[in-house]
């Protein structure tokens, strides 16, 4: 198969992607298939178009939620959220360390889990000077873990009952990126979809104290650190939807767009995860952050089921 071909068929496949048809979970199954039978032709650009798409997302779906609700989402969540940094971080950083996997790899997956995903470890490789290979490795396993939760998540919730609220908390805690989390939720509920990205985007926010304990505990540039500026965007929107009453009736408009922005991103993400990419990471890492994954996952299932309403 020529590479313009390759080209045509991604690009085709792509914009089905973003039809009605397609959901987020069957997008990135479809970018999946793609990446194991042509591969992705735009594999350098992806990257950075999946980070400015779930930009878009997110804030596209701010003009979905009301500032009363997402408040109290986040009042609710902030607690556990900080509890379960503190613990998914230092049990990830123990488990290396009785692995004895690479240091930097360690710290990467574990900040990955604990946080969001790829955002944190982009956050976090330049302070620690992680070379491009540990990098490729914590990001990989961490996409391969969303891509599993986003299809496991929601037959779970549904497995013991979860109430919109629980589930959303859960996944919101349990799952890295925010990708995954948004896709997970938007299949559960409406309700699930809101409370989890708020409580998702709060924790997201610990990229900044969590940068600066690396700065300090490895001796790297403070000049290095990364804020998440657009969370303050999906702020701003839905305070706008809320109180701004011109903007209402062009909302559910916006928020369409951000969901097909989602879909195509998902299917952007599953169409980088190839059979080599897996290889690569290799059975330490892929063991650590299996770890990491199960132990938060059961710790915060525990917590929804007897604490969240």
């Amino acid at each position: 198969m020529s590479f313009s071909t390759s080209k045509i068929i991604f690009i085709c496949v792509a914009l089905i992607c973003c039809t009605s048809f397609v959901s987020p979970s069957l997008a990135l199954a479809i970018g999946l298939v793609i990446a194991q039978v042509i591969n992705n032709p735009f594999a350098n650009k992806s990257h950075k178009v999946v980070k400015w798409l779930l930009k878009i997302a997110v804030i596209g779906l701010g003009f979905g939620m009301s500032a009363h609700s997402a408040l109290e989402a986040g009042k609710d969540g902030f607690l556990f959220t900080v509890f379960s940094i503190a613990i998914t971080l230092s049990f990830g950083l123990f488990l290396g360390k009785l692995f004895c996997i690479d240091k930097k790899i360690t710290q990467l997956i574990s900040s990955g889990t604990a946080i969001c995903g790829g955002s944190a470890i982009a956050a976090i490789s330049p302070i620690i000077k992680a070379s491009p290979k540990q990098i490729s490795v914590a990001i990989g396993v961490v996409f391969l873990l969303n891509s599993i939760a986003l299809f496991v998540f929601p037959s779970i919730g549904y497995l013991f009952d979860l109430t919109q609220n629980q589930f959303g908390v859960w996944c919101a805690i349990s799952i890295h990126d925010t990708s995954s989390v948004v896709g997970a939720a938007d299949v559960y509920g409406s309700q699930a979809l809101e409370i989890a990205t708020t409580i998702k985007l709060a924790r997201a926010l610990w990229i900044l104290p969590v940068s600066l304990a690396f700065v300090f505990f490895s001796k790297g540039n403070a000049g290095k650190i990364k804020f998440p500026y657009f969370i303050l965007l999906f702020i701003g929107a839905i305070i706008m939807n809320t109180y701004v009453p011109v903007v209402q009736p062009f909302s559910p408009y916006i928020v369409r767009v951000a969901k097909i922005a989602l879909t195509l991103t998902l299917f952007l993400i599953g169409s980088g995860i190839t059979i080599r990419s897996l290889k690569d990471v290799g059975m330490k890492p892929l063991l650590l952050a299996v770890s990491i994954w199960i132990f938060i996952s059961v710790i915060s299932l525990v917590f929804v089921l007897y604490i969240v309403e």
